[in-house]
């Protein structure tokens, strides 16, 4: 591991993705996340890898797709418009099972809408935006040195699901600086290993000194109704897998909390300061975090503890995730909602102000 290093959130996560192994990259430029498309266009060339700025993020995402064919991993990064253009790709990758790392640095919306950070593209992204039956896994990191873990992870996570991997950051963590330590750097792939270990790739005719040549096709259209099924079978147990193995989630004093806070990413990290307030007014409260967004983890809300009271989702967004919350309380505590939308930040305060309203009624 290497020493920590005080960086700009949205260097460390370019820096991370070159780390875990992606030797190609492709985006357009859009706040809040252009310094990601600046450092890869200085970073790849010195790794021997590469960077294409396309000409919108609809090629930027074609771009990612035929170089991710070639079994070459790849990562890609936007913010919350870009990710949108982008979701017909995605479902082509997930088709495909093609991996590829994403990151949406989300703003607020909807449509262009502004440049401060947001969370309002959680259903985007945990329900998918393309058409068909798919998923992928979603990551809601809470702070640059998770969210360069997390990526730097994803990278093998993708290659072992064949499968794309997003990650949820926003604008506060993509602009802001923190010490990191960096995972130490992995070996980008090689032809011969990527021949070796992911036959499906398109690698050219194999051996040129050979006389079998080799044709490998990676495909999305399968216009027989029975194929396209149990194509869409074989990756929904794929999925399943995914729901029993990626779950992940921090728990926070449940045991004996009256109200329970559910928050991710950067309103987690307000949450946690409001939590301290409440303590020193006399007022147990918890946190679940949970890290992965989909699969999501249901069953943290298990430690919950009968003294609780109410169940409170914290966003920055107008309810996206209190579907999911609600389904994992499944009924036991009332579930009730703390958010500001559009970009604007609540500060802790105005969170302990709204939780205490809440926790008297629930009373």
């Amino acid at each position: 591991m290497s020493e920590k290093k005080l960086m700009k959130g949205n260097e460390a996560f370019a820096e991370a993705a070159i780390r875990g192994g992606c030797r190609l990259y492709f985006g357009y430029p859009i706040t809040p996340q252009n310094e990601i498309p600046e450092y890869m266009s200085r970073e790849m060339d010195k790794v021997g890898g590469s960077f294409i700025q396309a000409e919108s993020e609809l090629a930027a995402v074609n771009m990612a797709l035929g170089g991710a064919v070639t079994g070459n991993n790849v990562f890609l990064s936007s913010s919350s418009p870009g990710i949108a253009l982008m979701q017909e790709g995605i479902s082509f990758m997930a088709s495909a099972e093609v991996p590829v790392v994403l990151l949406n640095v989300m703003r607020g919306g909807p449509g262009v809408g502004g440049i401060q950070p947001g969370q309002a593209d959680y259903r985007q992204a945990t329900r998918g935006g393309g058409n068909g039956d798919y998923h992928v896994p979603v990551y809601g990191p809470s702070s640059i040195q998770e969210t360069v873990d997390i990526i730097y992870q994803a990278v093998a996570t993708a290659d072992r699901f064949r499968n794309p991997v997003m990650v949820l950051a926003d604008g506060m963590l993509g602009q802001m600086m923190e010490p990191v330590v960096m995972p130490e750097a992995r070996e980008p792939i090689t032809l011969e290993q990527i021949r070796e270990r992911k036959p499906w790739a398109v690698t050219g005719h194999g051996d040129p000194k050979s006389e079998e040549k080799i044709r490998t096709v990676v495909k999305s259209l399968r216009l027989q109704p029975d194929d396209l099924e149990n194509h869409n079978n074989k990756m929904q147990a794929k999925y399943e897998t995914m729901l029993e193995e990626l779950p992940m989630y921090e728990s926070v004093g449940l045991e004996d909390a009256e109200i329970v806070f559910v928050s991710f990413g950067t309103m987690s990290r307000i949450v946690r300061e409001a939590i301290d307030h409440l303590a020193q007014e006399g007022i147990k409260a918890g946190l679940i975090r949970p890290i992965s967004l989909w699969p999501f983890p249901n069953k943290a809300f298990d430690e919950i503890s009968s003294k609780t009271k109410v169940v409170v989702s914290a966003e920055l967004s107008i309810g996206q995730m209190m579907d999911d919350v609600k389904c994992a309380v499944c009924g036991r505590f009332p579930v009730e909602l703390i958010y500001r939308t559009g970009g604007m930040v609540p500060t802790p305060m105005e969170v302990v102000e709204k939780a205490k309203a809440i926790l008297e009624v629930a009373r």
